[in-house]
């Protein structure tokens, strides 16, 4: 018999404000976090804004020797999951090491660092040939995104399954996914396991600019991420990380801890269509809704909200309106839908978990966060997608979707079961 998992701890850093409070207030509030770049001077290229963290490492308790060794992806990372363990309640001398794993996602891993050491290598793409002698030590550790499981286990001293998961967009609810699985199966008790990016680097934002992915509205930036919204003309890209800690339901019941949610379903599919390119009928995504709320024994008109990939770009809002109309059927014109990333932008490989983090204070709250900056709502996207202000509603049952380049599509279902 597979054994429920349960969240019973949460870390996010996300652009508007460090902490899981912090972006909880920002969510609820309708505000955005997206900006004009500051990491480096934007003025070349196509889409010039993002949403940037600020924070300051080892005010959140990293060494100078840790702010120099470790990426700005991994940083995210352990500082997310130091929240996450805090917030748990767990005293990891008292738990097995072997049954503790760790499983984080990432779609651009070491981008920050190997950008960086790049330029100093090349004397600013001067040089062909390139000096060794300038080369970071620690260049390595970007190079192997292993190295961001690695951090996070050497934290709290885990021995069980260590693993890192990159499906591109989707990363962030895979890594959750398989960390449940793991935990179902009995080859662990307790996951720390979530997402991590950092791609607001010149080469990401020029490879997005080259296939027209992200919005030039560079004249409005706190506006410019609309997902539903009929002016849409693009995605703003952001960076971001979120670590929960999964725990085998009766574990943390005996232990007395506070318990978010259940992850009672999840399902993954891919198109093998097209790196980039969606179908209109969303069929992928559809599949793998319906295949995450057969294995939670979920009806569609038991699930009281969903977290939409919502990216703002015009084929992935009617591929995924498509999508919930297939998987839903009549409840999909019932059901408050939203998308968070109208007021974090999109963290890549990092926002699914981030996603399954605002799902699970969502229910927490009982409250569904908006969509912002929806003013004209697109008619080819005729759902509820709850425009710029948040709704009070008794959650019971929460689904996130998302959807990734490669043809990756992803679904994970929250719910109250046995907590």
């Amino acid at each position: 018999m597979e054994r429920s998992v349960a969240i019973t701890g949460i870390g996010v850093m996300a652009p508007g404000g460090v902490g899981k409070k912090a972006f909880w207030d920002l969510l609820v509030s309708g505000r955005t976090a997206t900006r004009a770049i500051s990491f480096f001077d934007p003025a070349p290229f196509r889409s010039r804004m993002a949403a940037e963290i600020d924070f300051n490492p080892e005010l959140h308790g990293l060494t100078a020797r840790q702010c120099r060794r470790l990426d700005r992806a991994a940083q995210l990372a352990v500082i997310s999951a130091r929240e996450s363990l805090a917030d748990s309640g767990l005293e990891f001398d008292t738990v097995d090491p072997h049954r503790v794993g760790v499983c984080v996602g990432s779609a651009v891993g070491g981008t920050t660092t190997l950008e960086q050491e790049y330029v100093v290598l090349s004397d600013s793409g001067k040089e062909w040939d390139v000096d060794p002698a300038y080369l970071s030590p620690h260049l390595f550790d970007a190079f192997v995104p292993s190295s961001l499981a690695a951090e996070v286990a050497w934290l709290v001293g885990a021995q069980g399954p260590a693993t890192v998961v990159s499906t591109g967009c989707t990363s962030g609810l895979d890594s959750l996914g398989h960390a449940r699985d793991l935990i179902a199966e009995g080859s662990a008790d307790i996951m720390i396991a979530g997402a991590t990016d950092t791609p607001i680097s010149p080469i990401a934002v020029a490879c997005f600019d080259a296939i027209k992915a992200t919005s030039p509205r560079n004249d409005d930036p706190e506006h410019a991420s609309r997902p539903f919204d009929r002016t849409r003309n693009g995605f703003v890209i952001a960076e971001g990380s979120a670590m929960l800690v999964l725990e085998e339901l009766e574990h943390a019941k005996a232990r007395g801890q506070h318990i978010y949610g259940v992850i009672s379903g999840y399902g993954s599919r891919c198109n093998a269509y097209h790196m980039t390119g969606l179908r209109p009928d969303g069929r992928e995504m559809a599949e793998a809704i319906r295949y995450a709320l057969d294995e939670a024994k979920r009806p569609p008109e038991s699930v009281g909200y969903v977290n939409a990939h919502g990216s703002g770009t015009k084929q992935n809002d009617r591929h995924e309106t498509a999508a919930f109309k297939r998987a839903l059927g009549e409840h999909a014109y019932d059901v408050p839908i939203s998308s968070i990333k109208s007021m974090v932008g999109h963290s890549l490989g990092a926002i699914g978990s981030i996603e399954i983090a605002a799902c699970a204070l969502a229910m927490e709250h009982g409250v569904v966060p908006p969509t912002a900056n929806l003013h004209e709502p697109d008619p080819e996207c005729d759902l509820d997608y709850v425009p710029n202000e948040a709704r009070e509603r008794r959650l019971d049952t929460v689904l996130s979707v998302g959807s990734g380049f490669g043809g990756f599509q992803s679904a994970m279902v929250l719910t109250r079961e046995g907590i």
